[in-house]
């Protein structure tokens, strides 16, 4: 039995739904990746049960002479992978005919952080931004918990109530493909939280008056999703940035994370620590912060050490003197 492309599409989807938990954002990146090569196949006249391996090498180079990146081309490759493996555990197909290629890798960049200095002054512009008393509170328990936890953007603003009741030492996060982990808040992060919980307990009571049920986010909104959107999220750092005069090009919700775990592992955190607070499921993935704080130390030491100066002012002087 086979089936067709926009099925095995939708089926896949929802058994990734259904039996691993994969977050709404996952799907959404595998549905376009694989629409894209469902519309590259259809182009060719050809059928998702007939490719062959040839014909998935010849999407990733039609993908790479488009200009896409190394990681967006691994990402298709992937989606791929994945599709094929659904299909041929439904006997749709026997074999998997991207299972042999091999991925053309992901660049190896540092993720951006910030120092303790910058990270302050943002937390500072979160106390003074925001139309009244009701923003501010929640600006600035929005920062403390990221900054506190290294939480994922979706994973804070889609934090049920319920996990902040009770002046919790410890925050109960949901990660990917539901996975919960138990992260330990900051004083400062305990503080805002108990502030903006006694606003949200003021706006839920003034709500129940008036017939509606309160929200179960702890950040709450009138949208679609019920709670405060990450597109929200990134505009507001971004207005903290400005008026932090921090550079807004360096700072996102993910920038906080990265920062997070640079701090902890700077003032003598362990990889295996960190790991678990961030939510990795591999520490190579925790790995790559050691790279970017030795590219932090090496900067300073370059920029701040009295021989490192010296040399500097030695080369201006061979440079002046070699001109003469």
């Amino acid at each position: 039995m086979t089936a067709a492309g926009p099925h095995w599409i939708s089926a896949f989807l929802e058994a990734q739904a259904a039996e691993l938990g994969a977050a709404r954002n996952t799907l959404l990146a595998y549905g376009r990746d694989l629409k894209d090569f469902e519309a590259w196949l259809d182009h060719r006249a050809a059928q998702f049960h007939a490719v062959t391996q040839a014909d998935v090498e010849a999407y990733l180079i039609a993908c790479d002479a488009q200009g896409l990146s190394r990681a967006t081309r691994a990402r298709r490759l992937s989606a791929i992978k994945q599709l094929y493996r659904f299909a041929f555990e439904e006997g749709w197909r026997d074999d998997n005919p991207a299972l042999q290629i091999m991925g053309p890798g992901r660049d190896r960049k540092l993720p951006k952080t910030l120092s303790e200095e910058e990270v302050d002054r943002l937390l500072e512009a979160a106390r003074s931004s925001g139309r009244n008393t009701s923003d501010r509170l929640r600006n600035i328990c929005l920062m403390e918990l990221l900054y506190a936890t290294g939480m994922r953007v979706t994973e804070l603003v889609s934090l049920p109530v319920s996990a902040a009741r009770g002046d919790p030492r410890m925050l109960l996060i949901r990660g990917k493909g539901g996975k919960e982990r138990m992260v330990p808040l900051s004083p400062p992060a305990r503080t805002a939280l108990a502030a903006w919980i006694e606003v949200w307990d003021a706006t839920a009571a003034d709500q129940k008056a008036k017939g509606r049920a309160p929200s179960k986010f702890l950040f709450a909104s009138r949208g679609t999703s019920g709670h405060l959107t990450r597109h929200r999220f990134y505009l507001l750092i971004k207005e903290f940035a400005v008026t932090a005069g921090v550079s807004p090009d360096k700072v996102t919700p993910h920038t906080l994370r990265h920062a997070f775990a640079t701090h902890l592992l700077a003032n003598g955190a362990d990889l295996r620590s960190i790991q678990t607070l961030l939510g990795h499921a591999d520490v190579a993935t925790t790995e790559i912060y050691t790279h970017v704080l030795e590219a932090r130390l090496s900067e300073l030491v370059l920029t701040h050490h009295p021989l490192a100066r010296d040399d500097a002012r030695n080369s201006a002087g061979n440079t002046s003197s070699d001109g003469q």
